[in-house]
């Protein structure tokens, strides 16, 4: 394992600024990650995932030694972890979104409506990929993180990263290129 940093040590004292540092560097990739990742419990959005794991990272910072890149992984570990659980409580709870029909009649109001376009493609084509590939792609190529943080964040070795995103592009550009040939609809 690696010595602590300045900023890990920081934050294992409860050094506020450590914390802010930390949240700076890995909260919106973390965000964006949890985005991408599939849920059975309506009630339980990214941002409360992403709470949760931050709430877990700060309880158990003493358990942790590395660096603040490392945390990465750490943290992306902890919010996977948390998100299956939250998984298998929605499929035993078999909670759905609310009837789109129930709203109607409400004010709409204007939005970032292009920017939800594009994310829900990307969620759509990660959803086609098989778990792992899909969790891979996700880490890499949505939050940029690197091959050894990804292994950490997901629990597998860094020889199983690079073959699970080599096929998942490969399998995402052969989509992209068969939807490309075939006309809209």
């Amino acid at each position: 394992m690696s010595a602590d940093d300045e900023v890990v040590a920081g934050a294992k004292r409860g050094d506020p600024e450590a914390w802010r540092a930390l949240y700076r560097d890995h909260a919106g990739r973390l965000l964006v990650w949890l985005g991408t990742r599939p849920t059975s419990d309506a009630a339980v959005g990214a941002d409360d995932l992403a709470a949760e794991a931050w709430l877990t990272a700060a309880d158990r910072i003493a358990s942790f030694h590395g660096t603040s890149s490392e945390f990465a992984g750490w943290l992306f570990g902890i919010a996977r972890k948390l998100g299956a659980n939250t998984h298998r409580r929605g499929l035993r709870r078999r909670t759905h979104p609310a009837d789109v029909g129930a709203l109607e009649g409400l004010p709409s109001v204007a939005g970032p409506e292009p920017a939800y376009v594009a994310q829900d493609r990307v969620t759509r084509l990660l959803a086609t990929l098989p778990a792992r590939e899909r969790e891979v792609v996700a880490c890499r190529e949505v939050v940029g993180l690197d091959v050894e943080t990804t292994a950490a964040a997901l629990g597998v070795s860094a020889v199983s990263v690079r073959v699970a995103h080599h096929r998942g592009l490969r399998r995402l550009a052969a989509q992209l290129e068969s939807s490309e040939r075939s006309p809209a609809r």
